[in-house]
């Protein structure tokens, strides 16, 4: 099955192209498109009526738009629903999202009414097993939960489909909800029968259950999965790291992306919240891109990044539409310094934050001879001190406070070989470390932070 998969992605240009309805014409024309911004051609590819961006689903080769409908909070009029609707796939928006839970039920069946007025192959559409309550729990309520999606959406197959909202409770709610009663294995067999094209969940709470998954994801095959990402979750969303907190998305992308899943992202807003900025901040925002908002400036680095299948964005109201289709239309993905910007307003949002290392040395040895207690030191005293975060690479002191760094890390830990530039992201670290710290990811940003440049 996986090698199957595997064979799926070798989908050519021409192919690609008439499932997005073009012709032999059309096709041809677009042969000439250059990539952009660091991206593949076919990640960046943009159709010539809307010019939305689209990505390729690794396992068939779908072009799926990099901004998704989300479904969660439609207006209670059809006909407004329609509208949106309509504007989205005009406007080459082929993905949508909704769940049995949403809006009390009535989220998919405004969403089937309205999608139901177009071509079955016009359209993705994901839903999820909201199985959440425990009355749920039983093969036979969680079927019948399953099979209504259907009749609501007015579908025979379902594109995307997601077990909903893994982690709370932890393994022994997700044992409970999926394993212990037989149901991810009914799941897995409709997957087989094609009436689920692509199986997936969506991450909340407990990091044990996502990495239980993925750890495990020889077994199960997963096609995609859903989490939330935004600038300010990356690095922000669990500073203590403990196990009972969400992760950073930054963990989660980079878990994903290794074992080449691609992901799709809620919340690229963080509940509105970075569309309504402080006014110094988006101030900030404005003298880089005086025409963007911060909204603007939130979606564009969410597909910046490159294992985006797409991104959600709830959208009930049609100047957010538009708005975000322009966004996409194509997407003008984020410099590396407008990636920094972002980065120094998480941490003015959050607090820049020290690495909760205690120096127990439990992860030790590192089989690549990194000093991990001592890069994490000497971080959190460049932190302490002052030097970190660096300013945007072009502040007229970002030389300075970097070389500053270099020369600390430099004094403090004189064998260059056991630097955090030697990490190989092996991850034997992980279970030996009693904080549950990230070291991999935070290896990472001390990295980044000796690299950056002006």
């Amino acid at each position: 099955m996986k090698e199957d998969k595997r064979n799926k992605k070798n989908i050519n240009r021409r192919d690609f192209l008439k499932k997005l309805g073009f012709g032999a014409a059309s096709a041809m024309a677009l042969m000439a498109f250059k990539p952009f911004g660091g991206l593949t051609e076919e990640e960046k590819l943009s159709v010539a009526e809307n010019k939305m961006t689209y990505r390729v689903q690794h396992g068939s080769g779908e072009p799926i738009s990099l901004l998704g409908f989300g479904m969660m909070r439609l207006p209670n009029d059809q006909e407004e629903v329609d509208q949106l609707v309509d504007y989205a796939i005009e406007h080459g928006v082929n993905y949508f999202d909704t769940a049995p839970m949403y809006m009390g039920g009535k989220s998919e069946v405004l969403t089937g009414n309205s999608l139901s007025r177009y071509p079955r192959d016009k359209f993705f559409v994901a839903t999820k097993m909201s199985n959440q309550n425990q009355r749920l729990w039983s093969l036979e309520e969680s079927k019948n939960l399953y099979y209504q999606s259907f009749q609501r959406l007015k579908v025979d197959h379902i594109d995307y489909y997601l077990l909903h909202g893994i982690g709370g409770g932890g393994l022994e709610a997700f044992n409970g909800r999926f394993i212990d009663n037989g149901l991810l294995d009914f799941l897995l067999a409709e997957r087989e029968a094609g009436r689920i094209r692509h199986l997936g969940f969506s991450y909340h709470g407990d990091v044990k259950v996502f990495d239980w998954l993925l750890d495990h994801n020889d077994q199960y095959h997963w096609d995609f999965v859903q989490i939330q990402m935004n600038y300010l979750d990356w690095r922000h969303a669990s500073l203590g790291g403990g196990w009972k907190k969400d992760a950073d998305a930054e963990y989660l992308y980079n878990k994903c992306k290794k074992l080449d899943i691609q992901c799709v992202v809620m919340e690229p807003l963080r509940g509105g919240a970075l569309g309504k900025l402080q006014k110094d901040q988006a101030e900030k925002l404005k003298a880089i891109r005086s025409d963007d908002s911060p909204a603007r400036w939130s979606f564009r680095w969410v597909g910046s990044h490159t294992n985006i299948l797409t991104a959600l964005s709830g959208m009930n109201r049609m100047e957010h539409m538009v708005e975000n289709v322009e966004t996409f239309s194509p997407l003008d993905p984020c410099t590396e310094s407008e990636n920094v910007l972002l980065a120094n307003i998480a941490d003015e949002m959050s607090g820049f934050p020290t690495i909760p290392c205690t120096t127990c040395a439990y992860c030790m040895p590192c089989p690549y001879g990194v000093d991990i207690p001592g890069n994490f030191a000497y971080y959190n005293e460049a932190v302490n001190e002052h030097i970190l975060p660096l300013p945007a690479p072009d502040a007229p002191d970002f030389a300075a406070r970097q070389q500053q760094f270099v020369e600390g890390m430099s004094r403090a830990l004189p064998d260059k070989t056991t630097w955090a530039r030697a990490c190989q992201d092996c991850e034997e670290c992980l279970s030996k470390c009693p904080q549950q710290i990230r070291i991999p990811n935070q290896m990472a940003r001390i990295v980044e932070t000796l690299r950056r440049k002006p």
